[in-house]
């Protein structure tokens, strides 16, 4: 069974889902005070967050960035604002994925199921770790390392860097990357992709020699001196 953290303030949002997801045998957990965010995240040890934007206090933008500095934690945004620039935010400061009011719950539910599969699948496997050249991958920590210096990658931003590393010095489509990221690109926006790589290749620069490079009209290539 799943544990789930919903920090949403509305409450009767809160119960529909919650309602919806226990039926589904999720356990799911709802955020009172929403000054503290961070303390249900780390007494409850939740396997995904939903995150609403607008919250009392600090929105959900600040609350996602603060999560990432703890962990790496599936978080799927749930807000009512629909601009591209809200979508491109949320992925900027570490979301998964973002689903807009109003949606229907069997949509929530889908875009959950498929999180979850893609996160936890890793860790039925024997050897948790993907290795090319100097670089050692942990997907079951999600973190990434050069042998000098570490960083912390999200969900989507390991599965990307544990697809480029296996594929070595070959180039990787776009369409190969989102097939394998997500189950159904009708609900993956054009910019999804871009967002993410342009997050992963941000981190990457506290590495040595290590980049991703853009061979237009065909996809990603990973680079490393």
């Amino acid at each position: 069974m799943y544990k789930i953290l919903l920090v949403e303030d509305d409450r009767k949002i809160n119960t529909m889902i919650a309602d919806y997801l226990k039926k589904w045998d999720y356990e799911v957990s709802v955020v009172e005070d929403f000054k503290n965010v961070l303390q249900d995240i780390t007494s409850l040890k939740p396997e995904l967050i939903l995150l609403d934007v607008n919250l009392p206090y600090y929105d959900g933008f600040y609350w996602c960035r603060e999560i990432r500095k703890l962990t790496n934690i599936p978080i799927l945004f749930i807000s009512s604002r629909e601009t591209e620039m809200d979508k491109i935010m949320g992925l900027q400061v570490g979301a998964d994925d973002f689903i807009t009011k109003p949606f229907s719950l069997e949509l929530l539910s889908t875009k959950i199921q498929a999180i979850l599969r893609r996160t936890y699948a890793y860790q039925d496997q024997t050897l948790n770790v993907t290795s090319y050249q100097n670089l050692l991958l942990n997907l079951e920590t999600g973190k990434l390392s050069d042998g000098k210096t570490e960083v912390l990658l999200t969900p989507n931003e390991y599965r990307i860097m544990n697809l480029l590393m296996k594929h070595g010095d070959k180039i990787v489509s776009r369409t190969t990357i989102i097939e394998q990221l997500w189950d159904d690109e009708r609900f993956v926006d054009d910019n999804t992709l871009t967002v993410n790589m342009n997050r992963l290749r941000k981190k990457l620069e506290v590495l040595t020699n290590v980049s991703i490079e853009t061979v237009k009209n065909e996809g990603y290539v990973l680079r490393c001196a």
